[in-house]
């Protein structure tokens, strides 16, 4: 996929970059330990790949404070190998563009000579940089969801610049909170649906600040629509498909954020898809709306109760008054953790602020984070984390919600291991059926998938040696403990098969398939 994440030229534009011919040109003069050195503007640069491309919502009270008590905190400072100019290490771009507003404004030598902290380019610069920005944007003033979605999106392209290989989600997801910057696989998945699907369609309304149960709800109503289109559309020939319709349906409503209706939006798709396909607008509309239930019920993740973060001031801004998010009960440090600690990730300060970023990126992006021990290790990133592999709640205990929960993990392991979802849902047996339209290049993958149709009643995946050993257990040869279910899958696996066997037995208890319908409408 091509970046849409902004271009160097692209992210220069946003703050006013004076001329560097009063930069030091001899890189090899920098020093190699942190080093507190005086700079002035002409030879400071604002990080180039900032994932804040909007105005800092506060950018004015900032300016306010700043101009009154000067900048108590300058913002780190690095340079990378062959350039001329300073950089901005991690977060301080809105700092730095005040500052250059406020010399021309004043000509006062304060805003123009600063003394920051040199800190050397690190052996993984880029990423280091990247993920410090996040978190430092998290930190100070926030990020608008598709600003983050961008954010996480160039930090995949770097980790696979960095190791040669296509990163799956949970993989992503495990590098980010290594580095400092915990996201949820789920979370990540929402990220990546807003910039295909949604980003070429509406950006004005995404950089205007759309939150993220706006694009979810998007999100629902572009999958229901989907299918509803696909099921309509079998038989007939069509001058257009259902992506290209969506786009420009939605591309109507790109205006400002304030002004934006999904409901008016909605109205538009359903209204472009009854004109294509021939069928009645109330027909889709109800469909769509049986549709969207479906996959709220689906998605719904009960959230954990947490202390809240203290509101964010101009003084913290300036390095006066960080705010101090109450530490969130995780048991024993984990390796992540002391990751933060070791001498590549100089500006971690444990634990504690690891917990802290964790607790604003799950607020901006929905979910409040998990306590330890209410989930098992490994399984936070799932829709439906497992707290336990065999208990199942009395209000879990019926067919048709067995049957979503087992689905959905079935999807999860397909879409991690074999890269692609190969599940669809129905309403009987117990409820999924795999789907081969491309084979899986690896045979781990495919007998992944034929482990799982084997669950079902009724397979269509050919035969194939099944070397379930390797699947499972993993191998002494490095490229196949490559293909092992992670730890994460194994937990998915072993829920989705104690599910099953509840079902089946709910069968056997009722007799046949009807007669649990008939329970459960009863």
């Amino acid at each position: 996929m091509a970046s849409t994440f902004p271009t160097q030229d692209q992210a220069s534009k946003r703050v006013s970059n004076a001329p560097c011919e009063n930069a030091v040109s001899a890189c090899s003069s920098d020093p190699e330990v942190e080093t507190p050195m005086v700079v002035t503007l002409d030879c400071l640069k604002p990080y180039d790949l900032d994932p804040r491309v909007t105005r800092n919502p506060k950018y004015d009270e900032i300016k306010a404070s700043i101009r009154q008590r000067g900048l108590d905190s300058p913002p780190p400072i690095t340079r990378r190998p062959g350039e001329s100019c300073f950089r901005v290490r991690n977060g301080g771009n809105t700092r730095l563009s005040i500052l250059r507003e406020l010399w021309s404004e004043t000509k006062d030598e304060q805003f123009y000579h600063l003394t920051c902290t040199f800190r050397p380019w690190p052996e993984r610069g880029e990423i280091i940089s990247l993920t410090g920005h996040l978190a430092e944007n998290e930190m100070r003033g926030g990020l608008t969801f598709i600003e983050r979605a961008l954010g996480v999106e160039k930090a995949r392209e770097l980790y696979e610049l960095e190791s040669g290989a296509a990163l799956s989600q949970s993989e992503l997801s495990r590098r980010l909170t290594s580095d400092g910057y915990p996201v949820h696989q789920s979370h990540i998945s929402r990220m990546r649906d807003a910039i295909h699907y949604l980003l070429p369609a509406i950006p004005n309304v995404l950089y205007g600040g759309l939150g993220r149960h706006q694009v979810e709800r998007l999100a629902v109503l572009r999958r229901t629509c989907a299918k509803i289109w696909d099921e309509h559309a079998k038989t007939k020939i069509l001058t257009i498909d259902f992506a290209s319709l969506f786009q420009e349906a939605l591309m109507l409503f790109d205006g400002a954020t304030a002004d934006f209706s999904i409901d008016r939006a909605q109205d538009e798709v359903i209204g472009q898809m009854a004109h294509y396909l021939g069928v009645d607008y109330d027909t889709l509309a109800l469909a769509s709306e049986a549709g969207e239930k479906r996959e709220q019920a689906l998605t719904h993740v009960p959230s954990h109760r947490y202390a809240p973060c203290p509101p964010k001031t101009a003084a913290s801004e300036t390095g006066l008054d960080l705010p101090t998010v109450p530490s969130i009960p995780t048991g024993p440090p984990t390796k992540t953790v002391q990751a933060l600690k070791e001498p590549d990730h100089p500006d971690a300060s444990g634990s504690d602020r690891l917990q802290s970023i964790q607790a604003l990126v799950a607020r901006h992006t929905g979910d409040e984070p998990s306590l330890a021990s209410d989930v098992l290790p490994f399984s936070q990133g799932s829709l439906f984390p497992i707290s336990d592999i065999w208990n199942i709640d009395p209000a879990l205990d019926e067919p048709q919600r067995l049957r979503i929960h087992i689905s959905q993990f079935a999807r999860e392991i397909c879409q991690d291991v074999a890269q692609a979802d190969l599940i669809t849902e129905v309403d009987e047996g117990i409820g999924f059926r795999c789907r081969l339209e491309t084979v899986p290049e690896h045979p781990s993958q495919l007998t992944l998938v034929a482990l799982l149709e084997t669950l079902t009643t009724n397979s269509s995946v050919p035969s194939v040696p099944m070397q379930i050993g390797p699947l499972l257990l993993g191998s002494a040869h490095r490229d196949a403990q490559a293909y092992r279910l992670s730890d994460a899958n194994l937990i998915k696996l072993f829920r989705l098969i104690r599910l099953a066997r509840r079902l089946i037995d709910l069968k056997s208890e009722f007799g046949t398939d009807q007669d649990m319908h008939t329970k459960e409408d009863s």
